[in-house]
């Protein structure tokens, strides 16, 4: 039987595969293509609607046959949330996922990092690759349950609820009845009562007019970004001056995934002074750095907020652009990381790296560790080294070597950095590595933490 670990994997035998989430939990599925979206509401699949082509839901066991899903997909994402819908997953026993195999005997079993605020986790995933299919453990939470799952995944939810009728007369007293949860049913994203903010005070209408003007796409208001972003000024106003780090000792890009929103890329713009939102994106265009930022192809969401505050009285704002990290995010993320790499080594006349599945799994940990406890080291808190934790995720290399960083937004600006500093460009050239792995997470006070390993 495998522990896996986020970001961690394992092939799936053939046949149909048993996922299993014991406790108060309830267990869902959403069934996608490549582009990590539903088709329909038929490819949502949980306790009031139990079974899609391929996939079948009975209690706390999800059953997916993958030959058996319908045409185009790729992928079953698996889904927890508590059975009470008013209890964080923080108050509760950590969920523990069991996977087993077509004759029933457990093959992995996984052990998520324990959430706190969050109401809804992305647990694992289910996802072809080639001939095959593999399976993935996720581990990303959603604070505003699944209206933020929903964003991602091109699918909503909404509760049903009717007044209860009167009695003409009174009744007599009777057996207190089970708390019935709510029916659920998926709906279009025109027909959502979750939509991001309306534009009233003509900040998107001005953003999207200059992206357009760029040739970049749209982005729409989220209100994930939006608390975070109100959360911050308010912060800034208080302690009356800017600056990514709170009074109160919160950085930025930790606010914003305290929202719930995981984000695959992150920018912002913290400013005093404008007056109105006009006036804000006017500064922004006037700048060479803050325009990039706003012209950025890269996001998708956006949100704007702002409080008056400080000895001053000055206003003070704080724009935020990201992109939400979508199932196979990593996975590309990491691909890109070691393309990039053999990019160098090929430039430098050198074999390229081929990638570890130990030490992927070892690099993606530790990148999620620095982001998760807020520290940027070789050495993690307890001591352990590079060596011990590529050890530790089962790799046998004699020979190991790290790079990480924080703070760059993409694969290219990572790899840039590292080839612009001479201990990191020595690792990546090194002659006597032959494989690597790479991983990347969002949030804590840098907003990204990368990290390489390689291997001999």
């Amino acid at each position: 039987m495998s522990e896996l670990v986020p970001g961690g994997n394992l092939p799936l035998p053939g046949g149909s595969v048993s996922v299993r989430v014991p406790g108060p939990f309830d267990v869902s599925a959403l069934i996608t293509d490549d582009s990590g979206k539903v088709g329909d509401d038929a490819d949502f699949v949980f306790y009031n609607q139990p079974a899609a082509p391929g996939a079948r839901l009975h209690g706390d066991t999800l059953t997916v046959d993958p030959p058996g899903l319908r045409p185009g997909a790729t992928r079953v994402t698996v889904v927890v949330s508590p059975a009470d819908p008013g209890t964080s997953l923080g108050r509760l026993p950590a969920p523990v996922l069991h996977v087993s195999g077509p004759g029933g005997g457990t093959i992995a079993r996984f052990v998520p990092p324990p959430p706190r605020q969050e109401t809804v986790l992305l647990l694992a995933e289910l996802y072809r690759r080639g001939s095959g299919w593999k399976l993935r453990a996720l581990g990303q939470g959603y604070a505003d349950g699944l209206a933020g799952l929903a964003r991602d995944f091109g699918v909503d939810v909404v509760e049903d609820t009717a007044p209860a009728p009167v009695p003409a007369t009174p009744a007599p007293a009777a057996p207190a009845a089970p708390t019935a949860r709510p029916a659920m049913h998926t709906l279009s994203a025109l027909a959502s009562p979750h939509l991001p903010s309306p534009d009233t005070d003509g900040f998107l209408g001005l953003v999207n007019s200059a992206r357009r003007a760029a040739g970049s796409p749209a982005v729409t208001l989220d209100p994930r970004l939006a608390s975070a972003a109100l959360a911050h000024a308010s912060a800034m106003a208080a302690a009356g001056r800017l600056g990514v780090e709170g009074r109160d000792g919160v950085f930025l890009y930790q606010r914003v995934t305290a929202a719930g929103y995981a984000y695959l890329t992150v920018g912002e713009h913290l400013v005093s002074g404008p007056r109105t939102p006009a006036e804000f994106v006017a500064y922004c265009l006037r700048t060479d750095q803050a325009r990039r930022t706003l012209h950025d192809p890269a996001f998708s969401h956006a949100a704007l907020a702002h409080a008056t505050g400080g000895r001053s009285g000055d206003t003070y704002w704080t724009a935020l652009w990201a992109r939400p990290l979508m199932p196979g995010d990593l996975t590309r993320t990491a691909a890109e990381v070691v393309d990039l790499t053999n990019r160098e080594r090929a430039r430098a006349g050198l074999r390229p790296l081929a990638v570890d599945a130990a030490l992927s799994t070892a690099a993606q940990t530790y990148s999620a560790d620095m982001a998760a406890r807020a520290f940027y080291a070789h050495t993690s808190p307890e001591g352990t080294r590079p060596w011990d934790r590529a050890a530790a995720a089962g790799s046998r290399m004699r020979s190991i070597g790290e790079n990480i960083a924080c703070g760059q937004r993409s694969p290219a600006e990572v790899v840039e950095g590292w080839m612009n500093s001479p201990g990191h460009r020595a690792n990546i050239l090194k002659r006597d590595f032959t494989h690597m792995g790479a991983g990347f997470a969002g949030g804590g006070p840098a907003g990204s933490y990368w990290t390489q390993l390689f291997g001999a």
